[in-house]
């Protein structure tokens, strides 16, 4: 028995220790496989500290630390974009090729290849932080974009614009899926099928919306038949390409089942119906709570970027993109009023300034255009761009065709719909996102983008030749004097800021003479620059006019201050006046004051003065830029040009009529710019309340050298003796109204020998309201006058007349006389014969030269 027990004892042991065995070997393949999988997962490197204790203390570099990298990585992007945005300005192109073309520069296809500099300035562990900061700009982007954009004028897009929609969507489309086969084929094998389709479908077929806006303004078309129907049809393009980059998202998510795809594209479906559904009333109450003119609650404006931030995490949550959420929340934001003005003001230059070019530097480190390496990659990035072009340009031009659209409007509109940007890199960058583009896909998409975009603008000047639309008409008054006095006089006033309309009011009651109905027609201009702003392109969709200005009618219900002051005075003097709105870029500007004059036909425009009075009295800058625009104007002009260096004509308010009681003095030295300012003043005496005079400087040459007596540069083209006679046939029609009992006008001879004398001179005179007085004044004058060239624009008297030490409150009004350019054809008597109906267009029609 024991024996027997023995035996089974021993027989189970080695069945035991076996079992031990292996076990063991199972423990340690398990551990082997971990260790093998520990080996395969990156270990994510420590955080670094947000701040650094500085270079003396712990020797230690800051760009190891979060903060200090985060601002050096700032103000290299920042720097670099504007470098490359001030360097491709005159070739016309908008900032966003500038930062498309800083971000690659950052990246491994430029400097990138440092690995010194990436690992330095870029490394791996700052990504993160830099990925949600520009992610987080371009969310605010994107509603700023939701702003821009207006759905009531959706509902109004006319039937021509929705055909060349559709047209410039279906074709390209199309053929994005035909590139999307032979990227699967080629460079993409192994990517899912359907949401490669949609993602190569919407990359070809998408218009950018901001940057077409902004190239239309840049090349003056935005009001034109052109220009109006590329909005149109870009911002229905927006709206469909976001739709369909939602559905690609929806696809490309990693769970292959069609039911969650269905259920992504319905819960943002709902999420957009409860939006529709609650912000538009509670934006409009807001709006009622924002009066114009007044600051507007910061709690509504937080608590708006508040819901932004709030949209952005449902729709991400949803599944399909953060950017999605404030978009929608951005287009049903209010286009009038004070609070989406404020919302935009609040938003834009932190956002669009400081943090979206980092979103471009982000996809410019994921684009290295070294991955496109061998004659297939090249040629599939050719076939991309040819077909993205193709596909756009044919599709729109297409459709234009058939609507009876001229060809070279077509080819234009073509053009300027195959413009891509910044949607472009958002469609790109989550593409590679989701794992549905690799390195080389993406690299050739993006070069795609720049290519595209950069040539946008100079096709478009190519084909539709905007500069031909600039000639100037051939018409007959383009000067204040004009023998037939009865004629209707047509001025032209520019002005920057409300508080020039005061003086500019009263100018105009002074300018009306003897009050006949219909003698003086008044254009008045409101300038207003164009910028990269996105409250710019905000502000040409509010007064819907730009380049060749859109005529406000006195009729219409535009209730801004501007438009309600003009029509005030309107309805109690007797002088037709219509307001306008220019929004231009400061280096155009003059055009479009230029061409409005031409095609006006202005007699007189009359520019503001680059300064401004201060409390004190003396003259502050408002902006160089300014100064820029009167000195273009007075050379490119098709009239005569008045610069008014305003000190505030009649007051800080309108005068009425029966209470004008003006002092003008014209300082009269000789010369075409002196006898154009003797004219003014003499039809501005035919008002009852004013009262002119003119003081004659007779130089006493004797006390001048003639060696040193030098002839003004715009009239040494004609003889002395017949500038000479044009004087004294100007004081003998003076001569001739005085002899006709006009008491209103004073007439007075001075010689003087030196400045001294002129200064002393003219001193007595200075408790006038207005001066008016000519840019060029004589030679003699010039050389006794010479050490006053602060602003030669205004010509030596002018430039004594604003000087400090010249103590007076008076306006002053400089006159340049038109000259007829050279080869100018005069127009005969009965040429231009202006009806005062000429200029009443339909409403929403275009101003054209």
């Amino acid at each position: 028995m024991n024996m027997a027990l023995v035996s089974e004892i021993s027989t189970k042991e080695p069945s035991s220790t076996s079992c031990l065995r292996r076990e063991s070997e199972t423990r340690y393949v398990i551990e082997a496989k971990k260790k093998k999988r520990m080996s395969n997962v990156t270990k994510c490197p420590s955080p670094a500290p947000v701040t650094s204790n500085g270079v003396f203390q712990d020797h230690e570099n800051p760009l190891h630390s979060a903060l200090p990298l985060l601002i050096v990585q700032i103000c290299l992007v920042f720097t670099l974009t504007r470098v490359l945005a001030f360097l491709l300005r005159p070739l016309r192109q908008p900032r966003v090729v500038a930062e498309i073309i800083g971000g690659i520069l950052l990246g491994p296809s430029a400097l990138g290849r440092n690995t010194s500099f990436l690992h330095a300035v870029f490394p791996k562990s700052s990504l993160t932080i830099l990925g949600t900061l520009a992610n987080l700009g371009l969310l605010f982007f994107l509603f700023l974009v939701g702003v821009e954009l207006d759905p009531t004028a959706l509902k109004r897009t006319s039937k021509k614009s929705l055909s060349i929609a559709i047209g410039g969507i279906s074709l390209p489309f199309t053929l994005g899926i035909g590139i999307a086969f032979v990227l699967k084929s080629t460079i993409s094998k192994g990517v899912n099928t359907a949401p490669l389709l949609v993602f190569m479908g919407v990359a070809l077929s998408i218009t950018a919306f901001p940057v077409l806006a902004r190239i239309l303004a840049e090349l003056k078309l935005l009001t034109t038949d052109i220009g109006r129907t590329a909005m149109s049809a870009a911002a229905v393009n927006d709206v469909v390409a976001w739709i369909l980059l939602a559905l690609a998202i929806a696809l490309s998510g990693q769970n292959e089942s069609p039911v969650v795809a269905v259920w992504v594209l319905l819960c943002g479906a709902g999420f957009l119906a409860l939006c529709i559904f609650i912000f538009p009333p509670i934006f409009r109450w807001i709006s009622s709570q924002c009066p114009a003119g007044e600051p507007v609650n910061e709690v509504f404006i937080c608590g708006t970027l508040v819901a932004v931030l709030a949209a952005g995490f449902v729709t991400d949550t949803i599944g399909i993109h953060a950017l999605f959420g404030a978009f929608v929340v951005g287009v049903l934001v209010p286009k009038e009023g004070a609070f989406g003005d404020a919302l935009v003001e609040k938003v834009e230059d932190l956002v669009s300034g400081i943090f979206l070019p980092l979103y471009f530097v982000l996809s410019g480190l994921n684009t290295n255009v070294a991955t496109i390496q061998g004659g297939k990659s090249w040629g599939i990035l050719v076939l991309v761009i040819f077909v993205a072009c193709f596909g756009k340009i044919v599709g729109t031009v297409g459709v234009s065709l058939s609507l009876k659209m001229p060809f070279r409007e077509a080819l234009t509109l073509g053009f300027l719909m195959n413009t891509k940007g910044l949607v472009e890199l958002i469609v790109l960058n989550i593409g590679k996102n989701r794992g549905v583009l690799n390195d080389q896909t993406f690299a050739i998409f993006v070069l795609m983008a720049l290519f595209t975009t950069f040539i946008t603008t100079p096709l478009v000047v190519w084909s539709y030749k905007a500069s031909e639309s600039t000639k100037t008409e051939q018409y007959k008054y383009r000067t204040i004097r004009r023998k037939d006095t009865n004629t209707q006089l047509r001025m032209m006033t520019c002005f920057h800021s409300v508080s020039n309309i005061p003086t500019l009011i009263n100018l105009m009651e002074a300018s009306r003479g003897k009050g006949k109905l219909g003698v003086l027609r008044v254009f008045a201009m409101h300038l207003m620059e164009l910028s990269e702003r996105s409250s710019a392109i905000l502000m040409v969709h509010k007064v819907r006019r730009n380049g060749l200005p859109f005529w406000n009618k006195g009729r219409t219900g535009d209730s801004s201050q501007i438009v309600v002051g003009f029509e005030a005075f309107r309805q109690l003097s007797q002088v037709s006046i219509r307001p306008a709105t220019v929004i231009s870029p400061i280096a155009t500007m003059h055009e479009d004051i230029c061409v409005s004059a031409a095609t006006k036909h202005v007699a007189l425009i009359i520019l503001p003065f680059h300064k401004h009075q201060r409390f004190d009295g003396r003259l502050d800058l408002t902006r160089e830029d300014f100064r820029g625009v009167n000195k273009r104007v007075l050379k490119h002009a098709p009239c005569s040009v008045g610069i008014l260096v305003d000190r505030g004509l009649g007051g800080i308010a309108q005068v009425p009529a029966s209470n004008v009681n003006y002092i003008v003095t014209v300082l009269f030295f000789g010369g075409h710019d002196d006898c154009e300012a003797l004219a003014y003043g003499t039809l501005m005496a035919e008002h009852p309340g004013i009262r002119l005079n003119v003081i004659r400087f007779i130089i006493d040459t004797t006390s001048i050298r003639p060696e040193n007596v030098q002839l003004d540069i715009n009239e040494e083209d004609e003889a002395p003796m017949k500038i000479q006679g044009l004087d004294e046939e100007m004081l003998e029609e003076l001569q001739q109204k005085i002899s006709e009992e006009d008491y209103s006008i004073k007439y007075e001879e001075i010689r003087v020998s030196n400045d001294a004398e002129i200064v002393e001179a003219v001193n007595s005179y200075s408790q006038c309201n207005l001066f008016l007085v000519g840019i060029t004044s004589g030679s003699e004058v010039a050389q006794m006058l010479n050490m006053r060239k602060d602003c030669p624009e205004l010509g030596p008297v002018g430039n004594l007349l604003i000087s400090p030490d010249f103590k007076t409150n008076a306006s002053v009004l400089v006159m340049q006389k038109y000259r007829k350019a050279p080869g100018e054809v005069s127009v005969k008597q009965g040429d231009a014969q202006i009806d005062d109906d000429d200029d009443e267009e339909e409403e929403g029609s275009v101003t054209k030269a």
